[in-house]
């Protein structure tokens, strides 16, 4: 039996929604501004931020146990607990902010992720009280155990952004499987003024919307968790005109397909347009513009 086995049938048990679905309710209620979300999502970098911070904490956790083994460095040791545990608190935040806006199976296994996080970093700072006392040894074999603990729980995080997907990009595959040549999509007549539309290049679904003579094409699957964007709804407010995701609400300018609002972090595929005789041409592009190779 796989490892990952045991972790699927955390999966696919609806006893599990029993908290996860309340957790997730909270943390909606809690983050309700949009800047905070995208800040803790990572689209002002590009790309999911709590992997980022989950190394600052893990790793010094890892290195404060390799530190505890001597007796001597137990004191450094204590340092590197207390950044790991300071580290924490914006990691967590970041890692809420992710698993409210993933689908039930990811909760699922989220719930169980964040519990042994939580025991592990209950196990922390029970070794730093235990060093304040004096008590080193004590809180040496404290740091060992919470370690094992938050080991298990990485590992769950490891499955939850690798199997399970949380976190990547959905929508990376069209540069390359998206044909690089003009291919006809139909006439442009037949496509309705302003409303989103579903139209197939090649192997993948395209999203395009007319704008009198101007035609915009993303790719249709949403990088965040490959919702359908011809499904959302096109808004330009005070600025660009833009797509909103039908599931989660990611928001992407029609005109590049970079990030306007998360929980999505990566931008859509573009395609290049062109109307010769009547007719719509489309061919894939990349990310912002930028040529695919």
């Amino acid at each position: 039996m796989r490892p990952f086995d045991d972790i699927d049938r955390l999966a696919n048990n609806p006893a599990l929604d029993k908290v996860a679905a309340p957790a997730r309710d909270l943390v909606h209620k809690i983050l309700r501004r949009q800047d905070v979300k995208d800040a803790l999502h990572g689209v002002w970098m590009g790309h999911p931020l709590h992997p980022m911070l989950a190394q600052l904490s893990l790793g010094s956790f890892v290195s404060a146990g390799v530190l505890d083994v001597a007796p001597r460095a137990r004191r450094p040791a204590t340092v590197l607990i207390a950044l790991g545990l300071v580290s924490a608190v914006p990691t967590a935040a970041a890692g809420w902010a992710d698993y409210a806006d993933g689908h039930e199976e990811q909760q699922r296994v989220g719930v169980v992720h964040a519990a042994a996080n939580i025991v592990m970093l209950t196990g922390y700072a029970a070794s730093l009280a235990a060093r304040a006392r004096g008590r080193g040894f004590r809180g040496a074999l404290l740091g060992w155990a919470a370690l094992t603990v938050g080991s298990a729980g990485a590992a769950l995080g490891g499955h939850m952004a690798y199997h399970q997907a949380m976190g990547a990009n959905h929508a990376e595959g069209y540069p390359h499987i998206g044909p690089g040549d003009w291919t006809d999509v139909g006439r442009v007549d037949e496509l309705p003024e302003g409303e989103p539309t579903r139209r197939i290049v090649g192997d993948v679904g395209v999203l395009v919307v007319r704008r009198g003579e101007r035609i915009h094409a993303l790719a249709d699957r949403c990088a965040h968790a490959s919702a359908p964007l011809h499904e959302g709804r096109i808004t330009n407010g005070d600025g660009p005109e833009c797509v909103v995701c039908p599931w989660h609400g990611s928001v992407f300018r029609l005109d590049t397909g970079s990030v306007v609002h998360g929980p999505a972090t990566a931008p859509q595929p573009t395609f290049r347009t062109r109307v010769r005789d009547g007719r719509l041409e489309l061919a894939v592009t990349g990310y912002s513009g930028v040529p695919a190779s």
